[in-house]
């Protein structure tokens, strides 16, 4: 098989329809938009949500809750999720990114005690609980929160 023998199965590409091409065509004069009214005119139609003078649907559901603007954004991590990296080895943000433990877009980082630990690591996150803290010293380890 050569390059300028493919060609993609039969019924996967399909013409768009042409319209306005002469009453032969099936789309002609009207072109499908029947005759009359708003829709048949050029820039017709009316705007998304608009249910023809009745009360939109945004409208009349009621107003919930509060969206707090400078809600911080902290992913949690488990000591049982530090399991990956070696024994002394540094564990920053950058180490948990690349290792896949940390995804998208955070504020900070904290560390819980979920899980048990038996080699020292050097732990620099933003948050950490006193439970998480306790394994890792008692595994001698180092914790800097910054």
């Amino acid at each position: 098989m050569k390059l300028n023998e493919l060609s993609p199965p039969r019924g996967s590409r399909k013409a768009r329809k042409r319209l306005g091409r002469g009453v032969g065509s099936g789309k002609g004069k009207t072109a499908g938009r029947g005759t009359k009214g708003q829709n048949s005119r050029s820039g017709g139609g009316v705007r998304p949500g608009f249910e023809g003078g009745q009360m939109p649907l945004h409208r009349r559901l009621p107003k919930r809750g509060f969206t707090n603007i400078f809600r911080k954004n902290i992913t949690a991590i488990n000591i049982k999720d530090l399991k990956k990296f070696e024994s002394g080895s540094v564990v920053d943000e950058a180490a948990l990114v690349r290792l896949g433990i940390v995804k998208g877009k955070n504020d900070g980082i904290k560390l819980l005690g979920q899980g048990e630990i038996d080699f020292p690591l050097t732990i620099k996150v933003n948050q950490v609980s006193s439970g998480a803290r306790a394994k890792i010293e008692a595994a001698g380890g180092t914790i800097e929160v910054g």
